[in-house]
């Protein structure tokens, strides 16, 4: 980013929480059509498959924008962009309220992932703006916290406005929340003063911004290790478990809203306090290494431990929120290596295979359950048998796996800038 000074008062901590707002805004629709599986493919006459993809038409746009994302909120700040991606969100949110058919759902579903695209960079730029570095970790963990609330209201508490309300009307509500949110952008947040240089160095052009950061190896595993984080998350979290558990484990609807919440619990509160403690230590590697060590050995406990209890199931579903936390090192250590003005770049690179992963696995595993689907129907929904939802879900654990080899791969910091 191109600032050199930085404040902390109440106006830093108000844009940055509305920037927060925001990003939890994006992470409820990420999350949303998770409790209306049911629902979309009955409406929409669909499997799993194109349900997956129509989840996952969020993530095309989402990943697609995020290295010119931070590139534009590098360069133009993020006041105007941010209350006009707010407001794109709302039009696609009202656009997927009232689709008649499953191809304007798409187009919905990928306005909102255009807007929401800027929700994390850009509270990811307002850090960078408004606070010094030593507080980085932290306080992009804060962040991650508002995320995960959003996720949290996307599980049991839509979950409930859909089955009172129906999910056209409850989408429309949000719809009305985005344009509120994008009238509170425009009147509060402001664009920093730029300065020319950033400890020296020259600010560079997008283009170079991004054969710099590409170059950088450190990147990539940096980037490899938040789409391992992240992608069990939303796959499973985001849009699976759910179903999963209703019809694997025959839980109704409102109790496996309930309890995939724990993922994202377990994850608001991963994120800060495993960003304060690689701040608190110097270290970025060890914590990294727990983190993904933690993600792996829950995922096993999940699909290849014994049956669980559903008290125990959330334990073990929020455990692994907790390490899946640790994404925020992975932006950490991008960020630390590589050189402060292209910032926007890291970030963008980074969050593109944050997103990615999730983009990538919600449509393979509704390929998998559709290949293993045995015929059956109720209520003009696919039901896919526990068999099949072992095969398709067996790809979280080997995500995670890779994750750990990410994490020994990563070359230490001690949270300075090494570039």
């Amino acid at each position: 980013m191109t600032t050199v000074n930085w404040t902390s008062g109440w106006r830093a901590w108000l844009t940055f929480i509305l920037g927060c707002l925001f990003f939890s805004y994006g992470f409820f629709q990420r999350v949303s059509p998770s409790v209306m599986v049911e629902d979309l493919m009955r409406e929409f006459a669909v499997g799993a498959a194109i349900l997956g993809n129509l989840s996952a038409f969020y993530f095309y746009s989402y990943a697609a924008l995020q290295v010119p994302i931070g590139l534009l909120l590098d360069r133009f700040g993020p006041r105007r962009l941010l209350s006009a991606a707010a407001a794109l969100c709302a039009l696609g949110s009202l656009l997927f309220a009232m689709a008649p058919d499953v191809t304007v759902a798409y187009l919905g579903r990928l306005l909102i992932g255009t807007g929401a695209g800027f929700t994390w960079v850009g509270a990811l730029t307002l850090v960078t703006l408004f606070f010094p570095p030593h507080r980085f970790a932290f306080l992009v963990g804060v962040s991650q916290f508002f995320g995960m609330v959003g996720g949290v209201l996307g599980q049991a508490p839509l979950a409930a406005a859909v089955a009172a309300y129906g999910w056209r009307a409850t989408m429309t509500a949000a719809a009305v929340v985005g344009a509120l949110l994008a009238a509170l952008l425009y009147l509060v947040v402001r664009d920093r003063p730029r300065a020319d240089t950033v400890g020296g160095q020259a600010a560079v052009t997008m283009a170079a911004a991004i054969r710099r950061v590409a170059a950088n190896p450190q990147t990539w595993i940096a980037a490899l290790l938040g789409g391992c984080f992240v992608g069990p998350v939303l796959a499973f979290g985001g849009l699976w478990g759910v179903p999963y558990l209703m019809q694997s484990h025959g839980i109704d609807r409102p109790q496996a809203a309930g309890a995939v919440s724990f993922f994202f619990i377990g994850f608001g509160f991963g994120a800060p306090i495993l960003g304060w403690l690689s701040d608190h230590v110097h270290r970025r590697r060890l914590p990294l290494l727990f983190a993904t060590t933690c993600s792996l050995s829950t995922l096993l406990v999940i699909f290849h431990g014994p049956a669980l209890p559903l008290w125990a199931a959330c334990i073990v579903f929020a455990v692994h929120g907790f390490g899946a936390g640790g994404m925020v090192l992975s932006v950490a250590s991008a960020r630390e290596h590589n050189p402060p003005n292209v910032t926007g770049a890291v970030y963008g690179l980074v969050n593109t295979a944050v997103v990615g992963g999730g983009a990538l696995l919600q449509p393979l595993i509704g390929w998998l359950l559709d290949l293993n689907w045995d015929g059956r129907m109720e209520d003009g929904a696919r039901v896919y048998a526990p068999e099949a939802f072992a095969l398709a879900l067996a790809v979280l654990p080997a995500v995670s796996a890779v994750g750990v080899l990410a994490a020994l791969a990563t070359r230490e910091t001690h949270c300075r800038q090494s570039a």
